[in-house]
This record gives structure tokens, C-alpha cells and sequence, in this order.
């Protein structure tokens, strides 16, 4: 679908796409293992060079959750560009992928292989962590809305001030 930039006509990337959601996914991400790391055993458990590379490492998997639910999201609306067009209903399917994986996976990890642990500072929801379910929660919304602000204001040759409801960027300007 042709993107307006810099006045000329121009095939949005895939690549384009899903680097600036990829990119969003690792800072915020990163923000919110940062906050929440105290809430696991590691905290009390590891030097703090251990500490460092699992919150990395988590971060890094966050983005990999991110960016399969952000590539299901537009198979499934059949729009590469959801977040653009229908940021709600996009937003709202990774929501929902995101949270079954993570509680998934917290249950997995902690009562399965015991790859990690919580401190009984975590609250939980029926033996899942509740941060991490608030993680998937808050942060896709977030990503949805930051991503069409940026994507609008770096490749758009017009941007409105609020990123949502959708605005077709399809449509000449006159």
C-alpha cells in the first residue's frame, strides 16, 4: 500500500514496520523488566551482571512475543500496515496472544522447569504472576498508539495529533 514520503510516492517496508515495532518492544519492555526484576528469585539469587543479562534477555524475548503477535495481528486483519488502519482490532489481538502466551509461559517456567521463580512480593493472579500479565496488558496498546505517532510523524507526509481513531493514509491530499 503507497505511503506518501517526502512527497513521493513509496511501497511501505516490511523491514521499516517491523523494525520501528521491534524497536518499540525492546525499550519499553526493557523499562518494564527493569521495574519488576526485584518481584523474581534472580533478584536476591544472582550477581548483578546476571541480573543485567536476563533482564536483556527478557527484553529481547518480549520483542520476539511482540513482534509474532504484531505479525499475526496484521495476517489475521490482512493488513501489514493494522496499526496504522485498525490499531484497535490489531491492538486487541496481540492483547489477547500476548497475555495466553505469557500466562502460559509463567506457569511453564516457574512450575514446570523452574527457569525462574517469584519472591513473595509478587502478587498473583491463580499462580501467575500478575506483572508480567500487566506487562501485556499495558504495553501493546502503548506500542500500537507510540508506533502510528512516530510511523505518521518519520514517514507520513501528513500527521494528525492523536494517533488514534485510524486515519487513511491512503487517501490523496488536496
Amino acid at each position: 500500500m503507497p505511503i506518501k514520503v517526502n512527497g513521493d510516492a513509496a511501497e511501505s517496508s516490511l523491514i521499516a514496520r517491523a523494525g520501528l515495532w521491534s524497536a518499540l518492544a525492546f525499550v519499553l519492555n526493557l523499562a518494564w523488566e527493569v521495574a519488576h526484576v526485584r518481584l523474581y528469585t534472580i533478584w536476591a539469587d544472582a550477581e548483578r551482571i546476571s541480573i543485567a543479562w536476563a533482564v536483556v534477555h527478557c527484553s529481547l524475548g518480549d520483542v520476539a512475543i511482540a513482534l509474532t503477535m504484531f505479525t499475526l495481528a496484521g495476517i489475521a486483519l490482512r493488513q501489514a500496515d493494522w496499526a496504522l488502519h485498525q490499531p484497535w482490532a490489531g491492538g486487541t489481538i496481540v492483547v489477547i496472544g500476548t497475555m495466553a502466551f505469557t500466562a502460559w509461559s509463567e506457569w511453564y517456567n516457574v512450575y514446570q522447569t523452574g527457569s525462574w521463580g517469584y519472591t513473595a512480593s509478587m502478587p498473583m493472579i491463580l499462580g501467575i504472576g500478575l506483572f508480567p500479565l500487566l506487562q501485556w496488558l499495558i504495553l501493546p496498546p502503548l506500542m500500537a498508539i507510540t508506533y502510528r505517532a512516530l510511523w505518521l510523524k518519520l514517514f507520513a507526509r501528513h500527521s494528525t495529533p492523536s494517533p488514534i481513531p485510524a486515519y487513511d493514509l491512503t487517501r490523496q491530499q488536496k
